[in-house]
């Protein structure tokens, strides 16, 4: 059964990890997809990290429930074609620089004057104006400017740190797919299609704010502790391992101070109120860490489970895999890609009770359903021969 978004087809001519991934969202709910690609060369992505057959791992789940068309936007004819692709479709992604669209004639006014109804997403790493607008982006330079790097660093030093996975990029393609979606949606009233800009500094900026910047929140106010002084890392050592334990409530510090046998805590003037436990974080944290060193993580997880403490273990990623919660969930499946082989994957996160979307389509090689796609538009495979002779498709 296909997903909530079928008989919608989106034109996807972003590359790298923001584009593709809020693309893939809307393949995995059902839309068709066309992936439009430079002939010979194709999305970057395709050939970095762990690869077979220049099919890497990051590309192949990051673009199934896709089709690859190459075309040559270089050339007058590719354009056309581009454009008759347009006019059937409802949503076009792209994320080049800001610019770089209107110069090669796919704006969105390019874009819109076939379509009307079109649903144009323009994805750009600082937004289409101010002094940054051109620069060349990439995941880590994000992380740098929205503060998310600041809010990583090391106490003692002072070093700001890194996350070690492409948040901005991919919440950036989250927040777009969103975005897409409520398009839609609104066209149903209004009938018209529109342009939407989506920065990568702006989805992470709001996307940090509600806690990591809520010192800033309240104008008339002087700035309190900041979120990199007062949010602490909460991985306690146990006698084999290691575990993540939460004590947020009143009831949660109540369940520690019996799970430990120590219920003259629950009355400590420092820890019984919420702004206590925060405002006398490193000495309630030091006095959990000592007690969790006494026993084994299994040990914790199921005292601490008693008493209703939120916890958790630290799990490698190789354990995160078959995890019994995550197997419970069916989050990870195999299935068997013609050019990879077997491979591992997470299905998207929502589920649709009346349009689950099971169908799966493998990633794409490069170009492999541009006889296809073209012969959709009505070309004969003579037509699709020449414009391949004339380096037009691939």
């Amino acid at each position: 059964m296909r997903g909530p978004l079928e008989g919608y087809r989106v034109i996807d001519t972003s590359q790298m990890i923001s584009g593709p991934v809020a693309t893939r969202i809307l393949g995995d709910q059902g839309a068709d997809v066309i992936k439009v690609e430079i002939p010979g060369v194709g999305d970057i992505v395709r050939g970095m990290g762990d690869k077979k057959a220049n099919m890497s791992a990051t590309f192949a789940t990051a673009n199934r429930n896709k089709r690859s068309v190459c075309l040559n936007l270089k050339k007058a004819r590719g354009l056309e074609l581009l454009m008759e692709l347009v006019k059937s479709a409802d949503v076009f992604f792209q994320n080049f620089r800001p610019g770089t669209a209107e110069r090669m004639g796919i704006g969105y006014q390019d874009l819109a004057e076939a379509n009307p109804a079109l649903i144009y997403v323009s994805i750009s790493g600082f937004g289409e104006k101010g002094p940054y607008k051109h620069k060349r982006v990439y995941d880590p330079i994000v992380q740098a400017m929205s503060g998310l790097a600041a809010i990583q660093k090391n106490r003692e030093t002072g070093r700001p740190n890194m996350v070690r996975a492409i948040i901005p990029d991919k919440l950036t393609a989250m927040t777009a797919a969103q975005a897409a979606t409520a398009a839609l949606l609104a066209r149903v009233k209004t009938g018209k299609g529109q342009h939407i800009r989506v920065s990568m500094l702006d989805s992470m900026i709001s996307f940090l704010w509600p806690e990591s910047m809520s010192n800033y929140t309240i104008v008339d106010q002087e700035p309190g502790p900041t979120r990199e002084d007062i949010a602490q890392d909460l991985i306690f050592e146990t006698r084999d391992g290691y575990i993540t334990v939460g004590t947020v409530s009143d009831s949660e510090w109540i369940g520690w101070s019996r799970a430990i046998k120590n219920l003259e805590l629950a009355n400590d003037a420092r820890f019984n109120t919420v702004g206590g436990r925060i405002k006398n974080v490193v000495a309630r944290l030091d006095l959990m860490a000592q007690e969790l060193k006494n026993k084994t993580t299994a040990e914790w997880l199921e005292i601490l489970d008693v008493h209703e403490v939120p916890c958790a273990p630290v799990l490698s990623r190789e354990e995160v895999v078959n995890f019994p919660q995550v197997v419970a969930n069916e989050l990870i499946f195999e299935s068997v890609h013609p050019i990879v082989g077997r491979i591992r994957q997470a299905r998207g996160a929502a589920r649709f009770e009346e349009t689950p979307g099971t169908e799966l389509n493998p990633a794409p090689y490069l170009g492999e359903h541009t006889d296809e796609v073209l012969a959709e538009l009505g070309l004969s495979q003579e037509q699709i021969n020449i414009l391949r002779q004339n380096n037009i498709v691939d």
